[in-house]
């Protein structure tokens, strides 16, 4: 294997480099989502249901359609940039899309767009039960997953599947369940809790957890609540995760293991036991099994390392007169994402309502969280508000709950460092309202990854690489078996200079190269990963000037003058409009304005300058600013 140090140094030294906005997400321009079973009450027959999808413009105006597979019609409408459009179903809709009994139908709705937008559903019946739910972009859907949802006492379980390829076969632990053509949904129910079934398909599907009414927690008197939550593939699964704590202050989390012989180890958690079928040991957990943990703000959150990727879900609990100070919830459940599964920029929409309170929940690395921004409705970026920031000293990990209160707008969040933002809403004293969701992260491939110049393969289509030198590195850690062959491929030949290599590099010149990384197991299985590089030369040059001091050149002057003045020059590409520009000093956010000016004290400070392109690239320029400023007293001197 070749060692490559002056990658890591460059990595760690460089004053001027580009990056990416952009990953593999939750945001997409192909979609599928369907519909479960609510528990049926006389106060809100099914006709009176309320089925929504929200959906939240991308930085481009686009063209939305709602295909209704059923009813073979579709709805199409514009939106704005950052526009919030939510489209309530009719009720042949809503009967076109109602799954209420074992069986393969086609009861799905298929979402397109012209442009990236992000999408969410609610399943709403009154103030009390309704939920919601993420929808993942097509590009996110994989072949693999595992039931994750909650024991009930009164009501089933159940998932449903939608295959976006004809003849899709689905097994259910390993036996066949159904036959699939494009848009048909097989929903499947059970009177016990099916947390932990494997769920596998030779083509790609959307995979929604649907309880009818479940009891969260298990063992506590508490009213029944659906469950509707999308599940992330196994190819996505991470073995480091942090569980936040809502304004609820208590939570449960279950983590599902796709992997014999997997070890956990847990801080800021209890392990619940009692709980139908699942484990109250940490080590040697087999496929499929589960642990159940109740953690409360005295935890200060949940952080859970794994020695081989598992699957995490949180839950708000219905513990009666517990709840954090002047909130209420029913029991709701939310997808949890991996740490290296954040983002660099997220977006999304509340769903506030007069009866409940929505948030956003963000977390992010505690010694870059001062640097999280948030821009509402289009505006400057400005610190977060009206909450405060919790801090993980062991996880090294922050959580922010940041209240909602403009339902009609989009919040954009940004931190170069990575963030991932959950949406939840919790109900008054008098209203057990709740919904939990995942409302903005990654959703890259961590089964068997590379990455090109630390950009993840994913990623590369959409973030031309400026650098002629490519270094190549692969992560393969999914299966479980030992690697026996590495090839590496460019534009279908091998490079068989990379064979069995890890890390890697080559010259490129500019163009668009297919690069694809075939791996072999020991155990005779083999998995290709392949996309786009596409290399370019980048005229988009850009420096800044301390009191006309270029920035090269900072670390060899200091300032005698404690008041400096900052301008920043661009050529090259135009920056963005929103966050095309932002100041840091000591890596704390400082302005976005092209030319300010600040007095300093005595002393040494990094100052940065983030430039965000129209292309959705950063160049991010350093420099040392030195300031020793001298008291002089002048007296009168005669001559």
């Amino acid at each position: 294997m070749k060692t490559i140090i002056y990658f890591f140094i460059a990595v760690i030294l460089l004053t001027q480099s580009i990056f990416s906005l952009q990953a593999q997400n939750t945001e997409g321009k192909e979609f599928w989502v369907t519909f479960g079973q609510q528990r049926s009450w006389a106060c809100c027959p099914f006709p009176s249901q309320d089925f929504q999808i929200r959906i939240v413009g991308g930085n481009m105006p686009t063209e939305v359609t709602l295909y209704f597979t059923k009813l073979d019609e579709s709805v199409s409408f514009n939106i704005d940039a950052y526009e919030i459009y939510t489209y309530s179903l009719t009720l042949p809709q809503k009967e076109a899309v109602h799954n209420t009994v074992m069986a393969i139908t086609n009861n799905s709705i298929h979402i397109t767009s012209n442009e990236r937008i992000t999408v969410f559903v609610r399943h709403f019946a009154n103030s009390s039960y309704n939920d919601v739910t993420n929808v993942l972009p097509i590009e996110a859907l994989g072949t693999e997953y595992y039931q994750i949802s909650y024991t009930g006492t009164s009501y089933d379980d159940a998932y449903a599947i939608v295959a976006t390829q004809n003849n899709t076969l689905v097994w259910h632990d390993g036996a066949l369940e159904a036959t699939l053509q494009t848009g048909e949904v097989y929903y499947r129910t059970s009177n016990t809790d099916m947390t932990g079934a494997h769920i596998t398909s030779n083509n790609p599907v959307a995979f929604f957890a649907l309880h009818k009414g479940a009891n969260i927690p298990f063992g506590v008197p508490t009213s029944e609540k659906h469950i509707m939550q999308q599940m992330a593939p196994v190819n996505t699964w991470d073995d480091i995760f942090f569980v936040p704590v809502t304004v609820i202050e208590q939570g449960i989390v279950r983590i599902v293991v796709s992997q014999n012989n997997t070890n956990i180890t847990q801080l800021g958690g209890i392990i619940r036991t009692g709980v139908p079928n699942a484990q109250t040991s940490l080590t040697n957990l087999q496929a499929g099994q589960f642990i159940e943990l109740e953690f409360t703000s005295d935890n200060i959150g949940c952080y859970v390392l794994a020695d081989k990727r598992v699957g995490v879900c949180t839950y708000l609990t219905c513990y009666p007169g517990t709840y954090g100070i002047g909130f209420h919830s029913m029991a709701a459940q939310t997808w949890v994402p991996g740490i290296k599964q954040t983002v660099s920029k997220a977006l999304m929409a509340p769903f506030t309502a007069p009866y409940l309170q929505d948030f956003a929940l963000i977390v992010t690395p505690t010694a870059t969280k001062n640097n999280t921004k948030v821009s509402i409705a289009g505006g400057v970026f400005e610190d977060l508000k009206d909450g405060s920031w919790i801090v993980h000293d062991l996880a090294g990990m922050s959580f922010y709950n940041m209240p909602l209160t403009e339902s009609t707008v989009s919040y954009v969040f940004t931190n170069q460092k990575g963030i991932i933002i959950f949406g939840y809403g919790v109900g008054n004293q008098t209203t057990l309202a709740s919904y939990y969701y995942l409302a903005y992260s990654a959703m890259r491939d961590l089964d068997a990854a590379f990455y090109a110049n630390d950009i993840h393969f994913q990623d590369l289509k959409d973030n031309p690489i400026c650098e002629s030198e490519i270094t190549f590195r692969a992560e393969i850690e999914g299966k479980g078996v030992n690697v026996d062959t590495i090839k590496w491929y460019i534009d279908g030949v091998e490079d068989l200079s990379a064979r069995d290599e890890i890390l890697w590099d080559k010259p490129f010149f500019v163009g668009n190269y297919e690069i694809k990384m075939w791996v072999h197991f020991e155990d005779g299985d083999t998995i290709s990963k392949s996309d786009i590089l596409i290399v370019k030369f980048c005229d988009q040059s850009a420096a800044f000037f301390a009191n006309n001091v270029p920035h090269s050149e900072l670390k060899d002057t200091t300032f005698c003058n404690k008041n400096v003045n900052f301008r920043a020059e661009i050529e090259g590409l135009h920056p963005t409009a929103s966050d095309s520009i932002m100041w840091y000093i000591n890596d704390i956010f400082e302005t976005s304005a092209a030319t300010w000016s600040r007095p300093f004290e005595n002393g040494t400070y990094e100052i940065k300058l983030v430039v965000h392109y129209d292309n959705d690239t950063y160049a991010t320029l350093t420099g040392t600013l030195k300031i020793q400023a001298l008291w002089i007293k002048i007296r009168n001197v005669r001559y």
